[in-house]
This record gives C-alpha cells, structure tokens and sequence, in this order.
C-alpha cells in the first residue's frame, strides 16, 4: 500500500513517526509531507526519516493568508498524490481531505481538539473526510457517523512506554541540575489561536522567585525569542531531547496544550494557563478524571501562582502523580500499534 502522512505540527510528527517506521517495516510505501512550522522541520531532520516540505515559507497569520496557504497545499498534495500513487492519505489538514476527495481517494483526518475548539477548521475540512480519527472524548458535531474514536490520546502514541524511555544522561548532558522546573512558552499562532493569551514575562518571573525561594531551578523552552530578562534561564537543547526534560521534571508551567498533554501522559505535574482551560476535552479527562494537569484562565494570574505554591507544598507529589499515570495507562490503548492497524486495514473496517 502506497500511504501519504502529512504532518504539519511538531506534535503531529510525533503522532506518526513510530507509525511510518513500522508501516514501512511491514512492507507499505509511506510518503511524509510537512510544511514550515516552528520546529517541525528541524525534528525530522534529527530523526533522519524522508519528507518532503510542501509549504517551505512561513505563512502571515489573517485569515485570508491561512486560506490561500491551504489552497497552494491542496495543489502541492494532489500533484505528490498522483505521482505517488496514494492508496490513503492520512494527516490533520483539510489540504488531506480536499485531496481525497478530489482524487477519488480515502483520507483518515486525525486530530484531537473539539469542534469548538476547530469550528473554522471543521466546516472545511470534515465534509471531505472519509474518516475523522479522534480519541474517544472529542467531539466532532453534526459528523459523528464519520468519527472512529479510540481509547488513548495522540501524545500517547509517541510517549507509551512501549516507544518511550526517559533517559536521565541525556538530562545530565546539557548540565541540568535537578530539581528543576520547566516553563513552557507557546506562540499561540495556529488557526484556533485567535485572541488567546498567555504567560506574560512578570508571571513568569514570579513563578521563577518562587520556584528558586523553594531550591528549584528553573529552565524555560519557548518556540520564539524570550524577553532578554528571562535569556539566562532558556533552554538549549536538541528538540527531539525534550520529552526527556520534561520527564526528569518536577512541574511544568505553560501556555502551551500540547506540552501539557505531554507532561499528563508522563505522570509530571503541569499547570497550563489559557484561555482555552474548560474547552478541550482531552485535557479536561487528563484534570478531571486522571488528576493529571490543572488549567487556569489567563484572566486569574494569582490562581495559577496560589495552585503552584499549594502543589510545592505537597509531599511526594512526583511519586503521586506517576501513580495516576499509572492509572490512565490502564484504560488506554497502544495508540501506535492501533494507528497502524487501522490503515493496514483500512478498507475493511469502511465496508
């Protein structure tokens, strides 16, 4: 089978890459297609797999420039598909779904944010899906008949423990002191970023005297440039090393959702503050059920550093929480090993 990924966020990447390996172990032709977006290109290089980069400059962010970028995908997909000779197009971009449908070919769109939270994304994308692959606690609206849920998350797929190891030399080698905390600063530009706010430098900072005041370290890892106040704190490091960070963590500090499913699924406290708290309902089970991350609203600076000074207080709170990861694990698949069934056997399940 000739199968063509687009993958056009880090954290998409990383939900396909141990499924493209192992597909290609089982004999399929995989195409991977990227785009220019913050440190996408830069992981695939350090993981030495093929791709090709469909949207090589960055776009601007207004609406009309996130349309016409789509369209110049969708043109870049259907010319590589045909070429290719896709059997299935799989990735989280409506250039995926319009090509199917265009081509007369099946696309699998997979993501895992709700249709509140995508509404501008799902008008044009999920009328064209042949597929929408989500885990189990999205909602995808009026589309449902088109939803095949699975009981996991997409970090799941690159952090289960059956493909992820920490490794504490890696920590070790860029001179990390433990104990140490981790901020985390997003730039909050995607299409569903509009109007959403997060860690402002003087938030940052407090969180910093409080975390030092406590004998905590603190490193801060950003998708752009940080003010020149908080530079001695910036971490350098090589991208694909930083889940190991995070593991060897003792809390993360962000405004970035992605991360803070990342921490949840590796059992290290996290709170995340944004407006986007309440709204996403992988995070929402990960705080909810599993007790795992905790959101605060960007308008509630304070609630965030009382729920941080309270967390530090609290005894064993590592041990505590790897405990509850232990708990989600127990109720969630191999998203992987399921990823790749699912396409292997992809026209059989549609039947």
């Amino acid at each position: 089978m000739n199968i063509l990924v687009y993958a056009g966020h880090p954290a998409q990447y990383h939900f396909f890459k141990n499924a493209i390996r192992k597909l290609e172990s089982d004999g399929h032709k995989v195409k991977l297609l990227i785009k220019t977006k913050d440190i996408l290109e830069d992981l695939v290089q350090e993981d030495g797999i093929e791709y090709e980069n469909i949207q090589p400059k960055l776009r601007k962010n207004s609406k009309l420039s996130i349309l016409l970028a789509a369209v110049k995908r969708t043109k870049r997909v259907m010319s590589i598909a045909r070429k290719f000779k896709a059997d299935i197009l799989v990735g989280g971009d409506s250039s995926i779904a319009w090509s199917g449908w265009l081509l007369g070919r099946p696309s699998i769109t997979v993501l895992e944010d709700d249709i509140e939270v995508v509404h501008s994304y799902a008008r044009i994308t999920y009328p064209f899906s042949k597929t929408i692959l989500v885990p189990r606690v999205c909602r995808v609206g009026k589309w449902e008949k088109k939803k095949i849920p699975y009981d996991g998350y997409m970090k799941l797929a690159y952090l289960h423990p059956s493909y992820f190891a920490p490794d504490e030399e890696i920590v070790r080698s860029y001179g990390i002191a433990e104990p140490f905390m981790l901020v985390r600063l997003a730039k909050l530009t995607a299409y569903h970023d509009t109007g959403i706010n997060g860690l402002d430098v003087s938030l940052v900072q407090k969180v910093i005297e409080i975390s030092e005041s406590r004998g905590y370290r603190v490193y801060i890892t950003s998708e752009g440039d940080v003010d020149d106040s908080l530079k001695q704190y910036q971490l350098k490091i090589r991208h694909k090393d930083i889940h190991h960070i995070i593991a060897f963590s003792s809390m993360l500090v962000s405004d970035s959702q992605s991360m803070s499913v990342e921490a949840a699924v590796l059992g290290i406290p996290s709170i995340r503050f944004s407006d986007f708290s309440g709204r996403i309902s992988v995070l929402e089970e990960l705080e909810n059920k599993y007790r795992l991350t905790f959101g605060i609203k960007t308008s509630e600076p304070q609630a965030l550093l009382d729920k941080f000074s309270e967390l530090l207080r609290l005894d064993g709170l590592k041990e505590d929480f790897q405990q509850r990861r232990l708990a989600m694990l127990k109720d969630k698949i191999d998203v992987t090993a399921f990823l790749v069934s699912f396409i292997e056997n992809y026209s059989d399940r549609i039947k």
